[in-house]
């Protein structure tokens, strides 16, 4: 069990790297979508979160269809409408990206053997991947002009949040219960940013956030 987890959080490392790599909007949803699924399955396989209860399971299995499925989808629906293939002019440039990627991992491994938290199982990898992640999706977003590359880093920054809840939480139910409340939330905000995209789209033929400065009273 424990290297199969570590494997699916290796997994996970790969997608936060190829998101900082990819300019092809598509194949940063399809990412995401992987990246969705393998954070979802992760307490499968951790000792502290074995046994769930049917509720918890139920909850377990609404979020895989929504983070691995749902999200993605609108996400696709949004990419098509707004018939953008790619984000050409990031504010810092892709191999840069993968190198801050790179460090955020070194960083994110120092941090958490500073802290000296005992992880339950010995998964000192979750956690690094969890501040990796989480750190990562904030960098997207600062380093993006695309909306739907932002909306993406926030979806990343979901998913670390998610990873180190998994990480520490001791009552593995509420904290279910808690990450579907955000889910919901993050659904609904999701389906508004393709109504928002589209207008964007409509108004200045592009996505581009930079543009909104050009906007007065």
């Amino acid at each position: 069990m424990i290297q199969l987890a570590d494997a699916i959080l290796a997994v996970v490392l790969l997608t936060v790297l190829l998101s900082l790599g990819s300019n092809r909007l598509m194949a940063l949803v399809k990412i995401m979508a992987l990246q969705g699924i393998m954070v979802s399955i992760t307490p499968l396989f951790l000792e502290h979160h074995q046994n769930l209860e049917g509720s918890a399971l139920l909850l377990f299995q609404v979020m895989i269809l929504i983070k691995g499925l749902l999200i993605p989808g609108f996400l696709i629906m949004a990419v098509k409408k707004v018939s953008i293939q790619r984000e050409i002019e990031p504010i810092i440039g892709y191999h840069a990206s993968i190198f801050a990627g790179l460090g955020l991992i070194l960083l994110s491994a120092f941090i958490t053997d500073k802290l000296h938290l005992s992880m339950p199982g010995d998964h000192a990898l979750l956690l690094i991947t969890a501040i990796t992640t989480l750190a990562a999706g904030l960098f997207l977003m600062m380093s993006r002009t695309k909306a739907i590359t932002q909306v993406i880093g926030y979806l990343m920054m979901e998913n670390g949040i998610y990873l180190i809840g998994t990480a520490l939480a001791k009552q593995t139910h509420t904290m279910y219960v808690v990450e579907f409340g955000v889910l919901l939330d993050l659904l609904v905000a999701i389906m508004i940013m393709g109504i928002i995209l589209h207008n964007i789209n409509s108004a200045f033929d592009d996505v581009d956030t930079a543009l909104l400065d050009q906007l007065k009273d």
